[in-house]
This record gives C-alpha cells, structure tokens and sequence, in this order.
C-alpha cells in the first residue's frame, strides 16, 4: 500500500511541474460569509465545482466526500446508504453542513448528516472549509464545514434535460433525471435520483439498499430588485444496517429513513449593503428495527432554522456582517421519548484589508441554548500574502450541546439487556482550535497548502463502555447489561499535520487533467483510561486523491483513498477492523460529440478489498457498473 501511494505521488509529480507561471487565480469563496478571495480568508479551503461531480465514480454526495483532501468518510453501507463525515479527527457532530448558508444537520444523530437530497446539475460547488468555523457558521462547527452552494440565474435562457442510468453487480441499479428551464426573471430544475440493489449476502440478510431523493430548486428576481430562492427535497432511504450500530451476532437490523425539507431565501443588493433572509423546515421519520421479529424504533423529528444578516460594504478595504439565528428541534420518539429544544444568536464578521497583503477576518457569536444559557464564541482568522505564497493563522472557540440520541437513546425502553445508553446529564463540549499554514500557488493551475492544527478539547461527548453500578440512570437496565453510555471525556487533545494538491490544467480542447490530494497525520489524546468510541476510530493517517484525465473523447477517473488506524475486533460476529486499507474506485467514460453524452464503466473497490470503516458493518468487494449519461 505504501508503494502505491508513493506511485500515485510520484506520477503526479510531472503534472504539478509543467504548470505555466501567470497571475495567481482569484478564486472567490464564502468562508466568513462574504465572497472573498479564497487567500484571503486564512483558512485551508477546498473546492470542486458541480460541473465535476458526474465525472468521478459515486453515487452520492457523500460517497464524493469520502475522496477529497483532508475529509474522512466513514461509511457504513454503499450509495449513500449512511456515512460519518469526519475533518481533523472530530467527532461527527462537530462537522456542520450547510446548503445556501442553512444548516441541516438533524437533531436526532450526526448519522444523518451525510444525507444531501441535491442534483449535481443544481450545484455550483462545494466548499470544505478545514477547521474551526463556530462564530460563523454555527457554535458547533468545531471539526469544519461542508458548504453546498446550488445554482441561481444564468448569464442566459435555456431549457436543458439530463438523464442517467447504470446497472451492475448485485442487482444494482440507478436512474437520474434533472429538467432545467430559465427565462428572463425566473429559473426552476426539478430532478430525482434512485440507488438500488440487492447487496451482498451478509450474516442472516443481505446488504440492499433502496435510496431516492426528489428535489425542486426555483429562483425568480422581482421587479424591486428583491430575489427569491426556494428549494424543497424529499429523501428516503430503506437500507440493511446489520451491525451499524452494535457488534451483537443476533443484529440483522434495517433501517428507513425518510425527510423533508424546505428552505426559502430572500436577498437584496443595494447600495452598499445587501440583506439577506432565510428559513427553512426539515422533518425527518426514522424507523429502525434490530431484526425481523422485533419492533421498530420510531422518531420523528423536526428543525426550523430562520435567520437575517446584512453585509455592509463600508470601503474597499472594510466588509461587516451583522446578523441573528433562531432555532427549533423537536423529537417525538418511543425509543428516546418526547423533547424540543430552542437556541438563538447573534454574529458580527467584519474583513479588513491592511497594507502588505494583510487579511484580518474578526468573527464573534453570542449564542443563547436552552440547554446551556448563554456563551460567547470568537474566532480571528488573518492571512499574509506575498506572491504566489500565502501565510495563515486562525484561533477560535466552539461549543456543541449533546443531539437527542446523545441524551436520551434507549431512554424511554421498558428494559434494555445491553447498547448505547443516552445521559441526559452530559454537559457541553468547548473547545479552542489553533492552525497556521502556508499555500503556495503556481499560475492558475497549483496550489500547495500545508496546515499544522491543534485542537484542546473539555468535555467531549463519546461512548464509553460502561458497567451498570456506574450508569447514572438504572431503572431500565439490568445488572448483567453490557452497555456503553453518553460520557463527557474530561479532555482530549487532537493534533496534527495536513498538506493538500490541487492541480488543474487544459491544453486547448482536447486534453485536460485534474488533481486534488491530501495527507493528513493527526493524533488524539485523552488522560481518560476508558477507551472512547470514536476518539479510538479516527484515523491516524489519510491519504485521499481524486484524479481525471482526458484525452480527446475518453476520459478516466480514479478515486482512492488509504488510512492507517486502531484494529478493533469482535469475536462475537467474528470481525475485525484491519489496521490499514486502500480502496480505489475507478470510473472509464467515452464522451460523445460536444459533450452532450458519455458511456461508461465504472468499477469500484477495483482491488477487490475486504474493508469496513465502522466495525461489523461490511462494505462491499468489487462492484462493477456500466451506464450512460445524456444531456438534451
């Protein structure tokens, strides 16, 4: 594995040299909110557009996460079936994700995260913002933020329909279409998206999973100048989830999961300030039962999220945000019981550009939780630019309160023999993260960035096996249980090192390649002699490359990803989790005269790999596909 990695650098390496010497590429990004220069922000960023996405092998948005620089993808079944997604060691909670500057992580679990109901034909990019971003973003977006910017208006009418289908092994199919129109004042796409198949024969069922999602994405401009932006989603996903959960032998478990969602968007540039207004509504049904002849968990919950923020232009050199948040989470369950919960705030950002290149971004968030009472989070990020070389810092705080499975799973159970048990007495976690970093750039085609970052950490929420005299509520459990309860770990210290590639370079129109990769090294530490769950799963080293080249008509794209990690095992359904693996899927495309189609074949884990991200729950060995893409 070592030497394929070194292989994959190496033949990179003639790319990265050839790149021509020209003006630095003004890349704008929204990392504080405000369209910025992306070396401006004093943040490690990275970007792909949508444009890019239907070129690689995934199913899914968080099938694409799992192969940029930097991020860990933890999945536990394929096509978007479920995923953790992880930046700098962090727990999954403590990743914020974002479309259009609204959040929808649920409240329920950080498992549903990874859930994106977005077309690629409806994003214009997604930003992976490295790090701390609490006083911007929201108090909990300690780890990073995965930032889904979709389309507005175009610089022209059109009326476009795209549609795709492949088929492949274990009786896999999917189907997407997305139609497109836009006239003068107004643009509406409507598209739908399926993954389904049979699955490998696992322990007692199989590995199947029947993903969709339907989505609507509007955007009219009014006389008054006023813009509108309306974009409603329907997710459902019914999927094995055999040993997601527990390491039990008797855990033929299955899992729907069923959402909602809806954000509407009012903005208006003036003079020199633009205002912008946001709500939005999720509801999410999840049903889950351990094996056939039991019953289903069932919760429901909901997020109502509306906030306002006014951008002030007060010079060249000057921008200020003003702004508020307020917060609804509600959850109706027979697993963890009935329980809602409000939080509101109010954030400042201002930008200033000093003499010398110097970037100063001063962010600070005064959040009220109806858990926690009142905190206060700043951040300070600045970035010194000469040349092609661009020198970062940034220090910030953040604070995230417990989800309602972290409090309260297999609360309201008449009995419980052993699982996670929620602590509705957990406190909050804090944290301060530091990073410097240096970029270099060469032309509009290299950037080379490398980040040193530390993390200190009180109170972090994990699991931690845990015996029954030590449990803080009994009165469901039994003596003999084998549980694992919802701990506050006193402290943990995460540090680490990161250095990504992006490289990007076309000669005319008849070849093209594009790089992004990353290594990242980082360690976690904790005075806590119990092991923690997810503290002990992270990876220790991770290696991630996306890679497309194309010559004339063909192109090919390569996905891999290697890690080095902690080996678990569990006799009990006789499973390991290896200390390394290297995966890499492929994706072989002939495009068609003008673009307007591709063939292809796509062949993931081509190594054939045995491999799991989360121990017991088995991703699948090689999976081959063949499809097509048209666009009319």
């Amino acid at each position: 594995m070592i030497r394929l990695l070194i292989a994959s650098l190496l033949l990179s390496a003639p790319f990265f040299v050839s790149a021509q010497t020209s003006e630095l590429t003004d890349v704008v990004v929204t990392a504080s909110m405000l369209p910025q220069q992306e070396k401006e922000t004093g943040k490690n960023i990275i970007s792909i557009k949508g444009a890019s996405i239907q070129n690689l092998p995934i199913s899914s948005i968080d099938e694409l996460l799992k192969y940029l620089p930097g991020i860990e993808t933890q999945q536990r079944g394929p096509a978007g079936s479920q995923s953790d997604v992880i930046i700098r060691g962090g727990t999954f909670q403590q990743v914020l994700v974002i479309i259009d500057g609204i959040r929808i992580n649920d409240p329920l679990t950080g498992h549903f995260n990874g859930y994106i109901p977005v077309h690629p034909n409806d994003i214009n990019r997604i930003e992976i913002i490295k790090g701390a971003a609490a006083a911007i973003y929201g108090s909990d977006a300690i780890g990073g933020v995965v930032n889904i910017i979709t389309n507005g208006l175009q610089q022209k009418n059109n009326h476009t329909i795209s549609v795709g289908s492949k088929w492949g092994s274990y009786q896999s199919r999917a189907n997407n279409i997305w139609w497109g129109v836009q006239k003068d004042k107004w643009k509406l796409s409507i598209a739908a998206q399926q993954n389904k198949a049979d699955g490998e024969t696992l322990r007692g069922t199989t590995g199947y999973f029947d993903n969709a999602f339907y989505s609507a994405n509007f955007n009219y401009v009014f006389e008054s100048g006023w813009k509108l932006h309306v974009l409603h989603a329907n997710d459902s996903r019914d999927f094995n989830a055999q040993n997601f959960y527990t390491t039990f032998k008797s855990d033929t478990a299955s899992e729907i999961v069923k959402s909602n969602w809806t954000q509407l968007g009012l903005s208006k540039q003036f003079a020199h300030k633009t205002v912008k207004l946001d709500v939005a509504y999720k509801n999410l049904s999840d049903q889950f039962r351990f094996s056939p002849a039991g019953s289903f968990n069932e919760n429901k919950t909901s997020l109502f999220v509306a906030q306002g923020s006014v951008t002030h232009a007060l010079s060249n050199n000057f921008q200020l945000v003003t702004g508020a948040q307020w917060m609804h989470k509600k959850i109706t369950s027979n697993d963890r019981g009935n329980h809602s919960l409000s939080h509101g705030g109010a954030f400042f950002i201002a930008t200033h550009k000093l003499p010398n290149n110097l970037f100063v971004n001063e962010s600070v968030r005064i959040d009220w939780d109806q858990s926690y009472g009142w905190v206060i989070i700043p951040q300070i990020n600045g970035a010194w630019v000469q040349g092609n070389i661009t020198t970062r810092a940034s220090i910030g705080r953040g604070v995230r309160d417990a989800d309602f499975t972290e409090r309260y799973n297999n609360y309201n159970k008449p009995l419980v023999t052993s699982g996670s048990i929620g602590n509705p007495y957990l406190e909050t976690e804090k944290s301060w993260s530091y990073e410097l970093g240096l970029d270099y750039r060469l032309g509009s085609n290299l950037k080379w960035a490398t980040t040193l970052f530390y993390r200190d950490q009180k109170n972090l929420i994990d699991w931690t096996p845990t015996a029954y005299p030590m449990m803080p509520r009994q009165q469901n459990l039994v003596i003999t249980g084998n549980y694992s309860l919802a701990s506050n770990i006193s402290s943990v210290q995460t540090s680490g090192i990161e250095t990504d590639f992006t490289y990007n370079k076309a000669w005319g129109e008849k070849y093209e390649i594009s790089c992004n990769t990353g290594l990242v090294w980082l360690s976690s530490t904790s005075p806590d002699k119990t092991p923690s769950f997810y503290i002990s799963s992270h990876a220790k080293f991770l290696w991630n490359e996306q890679v497309v080249i194309r010559a004339n008509q063909l192109q090919v794209a390569l996905n891999s990803v290697y890690k080095i990690r902690n080996t678990q095992s569990a006799s009990a359904i006789n499973a390991t989790l290896s200390d390394n693996y290297f995966l890499v899927n492929s994706k072989i495309s002939y495009l068609t005269t003008k673009r307007k189609g591709t063939v292809f074949i796509e062949i993931n884990n081509l190594t054939n790999t045995s491999y799991a991200d989360l121990l017991g729950a088995i991703m699948p060995s090689r999976w081959i596909c063949a499809g097509f893409q048209i666009k009319l």
